[in-house]
């Protein structure tokens, strides 16, 4: 674990805002991509790492910025950043895997996998856990709740485990609302889907996401994190920063935690994700489909984000669609672009895939900095690709 460091910048060397950047009409979609990314970067900075696929070639690839303020290591296509909640899709790919290996169901239920589970996981299911309708209270406002009045319990030293986010769902005996009759966005639902993939496989859920993901795909890089288990080399450290200041912020007390947020990788691997997507290599086209099917709720109800805005509710109140590790709506408007995307955001990292699937084109983007915004930058890349 990295140490705190500080970092000033002088103010007139700050990179202007993302529509300040300026292009040509003679420009190829690359420089137009390159200029776009340029204005909102700063080579002495922490910066980001962007791919740019159509129909499974490369059209861009390019590091922006540093990967550690202390060394001056400049960021490039094999820097490993923090995916953060990009790593559901791995997840539930796992957990997809154990359903084609017929040791899971989609219609199992929570208490059939953990038998101690109090009560209420008797009608949670794994579909339910995969496309957040299951209703587990929210880890991280138990961990609160359980600190309240005293000294913190996790800090960024001592940081939750997976196993504590389960005992602390045991010790409550109701959900936050009845499965399927509200969609939420659960960090706590994809812990337990890590799990779930440790407890039916009978490996950590890190060696079952290398034997059936990553090592048959060639992602040697990409690693789910464990201190004192594994490490990450070539990695980028995270960043928060205020007006000129940078600050070294990479860990907090929830980094710990695996199927939700705990994947490193970069964009040579995540690369080589994307083929097996597109090439149906780990599941058939029909196994796939569950994953790409929104999620539904009893009596037909709509499936909407919260309307009590928080860190993961994006947009609260607002129509939401989402299948297995995947956001599934239409960019811009009559449903011209259909995609399948996910964003990722920690400590110090922010990240997107976005993948159009009727296009055929996937952008990617992963940043050690929390001042900028990927998703928006993406979709900016994406109109220019597609020329809207």
């Amino acid at each position: 674990m990295s140490f705190p460091a500080l970092y000033l910048l002088l103010a007139l060397l700050i990179a202007p805002a993302a529509d300040g950047h300026q292009t040509s009409p003679h420009m190829d979609d690359s420089q137009k991509i390159d200029a776009l990314l340029a204005s909102v970067t700063f080579p002495e900075a922490p910066g980001l790492a962007v791919l740019v696929r159509k129909d499974g070639r490369t059209l861009f690839l390019k590091g922006y910025g540093l990967a550690d303020l202390r060394t001056k290591t400049n960021i490039s296509p094999a820097t490993n950043f923090r995916l953060a909640s990009f790593t559901k899709q791995f997840t539930a790919m796992a957990i997809m895997l154990l359903v084609h290996d017929r040791r899971l169901r989609y219609d199992q239920t929570l208490t059939s996998i953990f038998p101690e589970f109090p009560a209420y996981g008797k009608q949670i299911t794994i579909r339910e856990l995969l496309n957040h309708t299951a209703g587990l209270p929210d880890y991280e406002d138990l961990m609160e709740a359980a600190e309240k009045g005293r000294a913190p319990t996790w800090t960024e030293g001592h940081q939750i485990q997976d196993s504590e986010v389960l005992r602390l769902l045991e010790k409550e005996t109701v959900p936050k609302f009845a499965p399927a009759t509200r969609w939420s966005y659960s960090n706590s639902a994809y812990v337990v889907l890590g799990l779930i993939v440790a407890k039916v496989s009978g490996m950590p859920y890190g060696n079952f996401l290398r034997q059936r993901i990553f090592t048959p795909l060639h992602m040697d890089s990409t690693v789910p994190y464990e201190k004192g288990k594994s490490e990450i080399t070539h990695r980028a450290y995270g960043h928060t920063r205020d007006t000129t200041l940078f600050r070294e912020a990479d860990q907090s007390s929830t980094s710990a935690t695996l199927g939700d947020g705990g994947i490193y990788s970069n964009l040579e691997d995540l690369g080589k994700w994307d083929d097996a997507l597109r090439n149906d290599t780990l599941l058939s086209a029909e196994e796939m489909q569950p994953a790409l099917t929104p999620a539904s709720l009893i009596n037909n109800a709509p499936t909407l984000w919260p309307a009590e805005p928080n860190e993961d509710n994006l947009h609260p109140g607002k129509a939401v669609s989402y299948g297995f590790g995947w956001f599934l709506d239409a960019y811009k408007q009559h449903g011209t672009h259909q995609r399948m995307w996910h964003t990722g955001t920690t400590q110090g990292f922010r990240t997107v895939i976005q993948r159009f699937t009727k296009e055929n084109l996937t952008i990617i983007i992963l940043s050690n900095r929390t001042d900028l915004d990927p998703t928006a930058l993406s979709l900016q890349i994406a109109d220019i690709v597609l020329g809207n």
